[in-house]
């Protein structure tokens, strides 16, 4: 009744010429909708997508799972219009980098040593140095987009090619470069020369293990079943010869993909042939092993060869307890010929200690 009185009052000011009275406002504009879902794209938790004219959150991994018809997917409500959200703020005036904090496609940051990042991907605040959800680093000038991947390497694609001749399409330059993004210490470490001995060190490795990047996957299939330690409490739920050797540093073993999977926020272990079929993956998970684990070694690759320590030990963080200490010589000269003839490409020394 009181409601009626009021709207009949408003009704008869108007009806007057009298002062407009407005009732409070309400908006039922839908929000934008993100961008659209695509089955073919990874999802993990806290990604975003839009179907059908409403915008959903992942709770987890997720991949060709239609928005609406699986569980995996939290309906956010209707939406109207596309792209979303704010426009960037004007010059280099972005924001800083909040760990945990959801951040859209295209958003950039301000991370804690000053440089600017851009999101490649839907992520919710993952740390823009180690992730690969961010092209690293964005040179903020006020206009333009930054560039895809990880700007310069000292190898250039003519000398890619030189190194790799009968290399298998699978493993483009382009998709190395792309991947680097991940991992800006990598080939741009110290001087130029220690640059170009890593970039002749990690490549050299590679050829070794892919029989100069002609193979994704490991040859020997008798031993596919080998490398599932069931030990972990994970198991393998890809089934127990899923984890055999795949990409360019034949990543293998379960606990091997979990840890990778992880650091790279893709579900490596229930989804091992991402490796195989997905060449950003594949060599983002080579360079993944080359930065950050030691394997049977006593330093990263990377730190062997930036702290001087030598091509030898990168030998021994990837295969040296089977080949190391006269294990097996051969298998080690193989990787030292490729380095000598990948460093002379570009024209660097190769340093001391090259064997392991």
């Amino acid at each position: 009744m009181v409601l009626r009185r009021l709207l009949a009052a408003v009704a008869g000011l108007a009806a007057a010429g009298a002062m407009a009275v407005a009732l409070p406002a309400t908006s039922s504009a839908a929000p934008a909708c993100v961008a659209a879902w695509s089955a073919s794209q990874v999802y993990v938790g806290g990604n975003t997508a839009s179907y059908n004219g409403h915008n959903y959150s992942a709770k987890w991994w997720t991949q060709n799972e239609t928005p609406g018809n699986h569980d995996v997917w939290a309906d956010q409500g209707a939406c109207g219009g596309g792209g979303g959200g704010n426009p960037p703020p004007s010059g280099c005036d972005y924001p800083n980098w909040v760990a945990g904090q959801f951040y859209a496609t295209g958003a950039i940051v301000k991370y804690t040593d000053g440089q600017f990042y851009i999101a490649e991907h839907d992520n919710p605040g993952y740390d823009p140095v180690i992730s690969t959800w961010y092209w690293d680093p964005y040179s903020c000038n006020g206009g333009g987009n930054p560039p895809p991947g990880g700007g310069d390497f000292v190898v250039s694609e003519a000398q890619f090619n030189q190194m790799f001749p009968g290399r298998n399409g699978f493993y483009t330059y382009s998709g190395l470069v792309s991947a680097m993004s991940a991992f800006p210490g990598f080939a741009k470490t110290g001087t130029d020369t220690v640059r170009k001995q890593e970039a002749a060190a990690f490549l050299a490795n590679v050829s070794h293990e892919t029989g100069g990047l002609v193979y994704i996957v490991e040859q020997n299939t008798a031993n596919y079943p080998h490398y599932c330690d069931t030990s972990q409490s994970y198991g393998c739920p890809a089934g127990v010869a899923a984890y055999y050797g795949r990409g360019p540093i034949q990543l293998s073993w379960n606990f091997n993909y979990k840890a990778a999977g992880d650091a790279l926020q893709i579900d490596l272990l229930h989804n091992p042939n991402l490796v195989q079929t997905d060449a950003a993956i594949s060599w983002k998970t080579g360079l993944w092993y080359w930065n950050t684990q030691t394997g049977p070694g006593r330093m990263t690759p990377h730190n062997a060869m930036v702290t001087g320590a030598g091509f030898g030990e990168t030998i021994r963080s990837i295969n040296g307890s089977i080949e190391c200490n006269g294990g097996n010589p051969a298998q080690v000269q193989s990787r030292i010929n490729n380095y000598t003839r990948f460093a002379q490409i570009l024209g660097v020394p190769t340093g001391g200690n090259l064997s392991c």
